[in-house]
């Protein structure tokens, strides 16, 4: 129970918590979960695909983050993944958005023909956002 309180720390408890129906936590943590006011949403039976968002989010974590990362504590952890949260929303091309994120930007024409594409390093160098930059200083 003890991992459970460290899981939602001051006080920080979600509204919603999606389960799937395996029965591998038995009755205390849904009781518990409940206790604190958490409404538990069960999945369908024999339905995993509707697992699909939370599995494909993590999956992306692992495959383009945490793979690459050495991550030292909790707290950084937490800031990679703030990073990492706001490079997918401002700068990563989904290609269910024709992409684009799902914070939409222009596409810039190039200013000049002097103007080179740089790459400007997001989550850590990890990951990049490509523009045009007349600036030999950015350039270099």
């Amino acid at each position: 129970m003890q991992q459970l309180r460290e899981a939602f720390p001051f006080a920080t408890t979600p509204r919603y918590l999606i389960l799937d129906r395996d029965g591998k936590y038995g009755s205390v943590v849904p009781q518990k979960l409940t206790s604190w006011g958490v409404k538990l949403v069960r999945t369908a039976w024999r339905s995993p695909w509707q697992n699909g968002v939370a599995e494909r989010w993590v999956s992306s974590v692992l495959s383009e983050l945490l793979r690459y990362a050495v991550v030292f504590n909790e707290v950084h952890l937490r800031h990679l993944l703030d990073e990492y949260v706001t490079y997918c929303n401002t700068d990563r091309c989904h290609l269910t958005l024709d992409k684009d994120a799902p914070d939409p930007r222009d596409a810039k024409q190039q200013p000049s023909a002097s103007a080179k594409v740089v790459a400007l390093p997001r989550v850590g160098g990890i990951h990049h956002r490509y523009e045009w930059s007349d600036s030999p200083r950015i350039a270099a």
